[in-house]
């Protein structure tokens, strides 16, 4: 099949149609966390109006009084001829799916299914700082493989890491990031084909969060875990929450591979309890009748990369950006700065910018930052501005 990665919508880039006044009204966590004179650029959440379908649906289901439990597969089939159009994948079987509560949560609950307390579950730093967080507070043991320097798997560190993981004799599970937070890397077909055959060499469960599909750059293919060969033990989480910015309705999806339907099976039947009726109502709106907004927001962010690369490369040389393949985050290398093991630090303080700090995305992430780009190019401009100020 197809696949249909990006389309001219026609739709405007929403990117463009709120400023600063109108966003500092949010009361989320974005836009509260930070006193009103520091730009936050830092937490994933984007500067957008909703997806018009997103906004029907959801009112639609408030004038109804339709708020009470989830039930149906309707996201699930969403989901599924979504990824059939996007990714040329039709192997998301729905009968293989469940509904949880968000995918951080779909990953502790998969996570659960495969190992046990003290067990290890390998992660590829630097890397989404909660993959440390849950992990750790349901008492399995963090073990790094990091990425190599140019931001991609390295197989021979991954292998090393499975190998030590099953020394024990006990289960191991990989917690995959793919697309990658924070480099915004891809993980290309012949990639994920090599981690599914050490992942079955090894005996290691791997439980990829996916939550960033949707959002790759131009002219890049993102590929499904479970859709290459060998993957039928995996695991995988997705959700329209990043792509169309509804992290505050909460619903994900957790998807098995052939021979892991019977793991899925085991998930306790309070974990359907947690998601939220209007999020799953809204999820699916969002993937059944919001592509054209996506691809206007595809847009957009593809021209904040490179203006955010054009910005840095005049006004601060010294950081190395290399624009990711996917997600709206950028992960910049700030070490040339002389700025010490926490840039973020520096530039709140003297420049009153938020940015996220490097050092909690775990090895390599010391004299990094992340910035969330998906913003006006008036408020990335702004944010730029700032870090140049920092310095002063």
């Amino acid at each position: 099949m197809t696949r249909i990665p990006h389309e001219s919508s026609g739709e405007p880039n929403p990117l463009r149609a709120l400023g600063l006044d109108r966003l500092r009204r949010r009361t989320s966590m974005k836009w509260r966390t930070y006193p009103d004179d520091v730009l936050p650029l830092w937490v994933a959440e984007m500067d957008v109006p909703l997806a018009e379908p997103v906004v029907r649906a959801v009112g639609d289901a408030l004038a109804l009084g339709d708020t009470g439990y989830p039930a149906g597969t309707g996201y699930a089939e969403a989901l599924a001829a979504f990824a059939a159009k996007r990714w040329g994948w039709s192997g998301l079987a729905v009968e293989r799916t469940a509904i949880v509560p968000d995918v951080m949560l779909g990953v502790v609950e998969m996570l659960k299914l495969v190992t046990g307390p003290g067990d290890p579950v390998v992660v590829n730093p630097p890397v989404y700082p909660p993959f440390f967080q849950f992990v750790e507070h349901m008492d399995r043991r963090i073990a790094e493989a990091p990425l190599d320097p140019d931001g991609r798997l390295d197989l021979d560190v991954l292998e090393a890491a499975y190998r030590r993981a099953v020394a024990g004799g006990g289960r191991a599970a990989h917690l995959l990031c793919s697309p990658h937070n924070p480099t915004g890397t891809v993980h290309t077909a012949g990639e994920l084909a090599a981690v599914a055959a050490l992942a079955d060499r090894y005996g290691v469960r791997v439980v990829a969060d996916e939550i960033h599909a949707p959002l790759t750059a131009g002219g890049v293919d993102f590929v499904p875990y479970l859709s290459v060969p060998g993957a039928e033990s995996g695991l995988s989480l997705m959700s329209a929450s990043k792509a169309w910015n509804l992290a505050g309705l909460k619903a994900a999806l957790a998807v098995a591979g052939p021979a892991a339907e019977a793991d899925l099976a085991l998930l306790p039947e309070e974990v359907g309890h947690g998601p939220s009726h209007v999020g799953v109502i809204a999820h699916t709106a969002a993937l059944r009748d919001g592509t054209g907004w996506l691809d206007a927001l595809l847009g957009g962010l593809d021209d904040n990369r490179r203006l955010l690369d054009g910005l840095l490369a005049e006004r601060l040389p010294g950081v190395v950006h290399r624009p990711g393949e996917a997600t709206y985050l950028a992960w910049l290398d700030c070490r040339a700065l002389g700025l010490g093991d926490d840039p973020a630090r520096v530039f709140l303080e003297r420049g009153r910018v938020a940015l996220s700090p490097g050092p909690d995305f775990g090895s390599g992430g010391a004299g990094h930052v992340r910035l969330n780009l998906a913003t006006s190019p008036e408020i990335l401009a702004e944010g730029v501005r700032r870090m140049e100020l920092a310095l002063g």
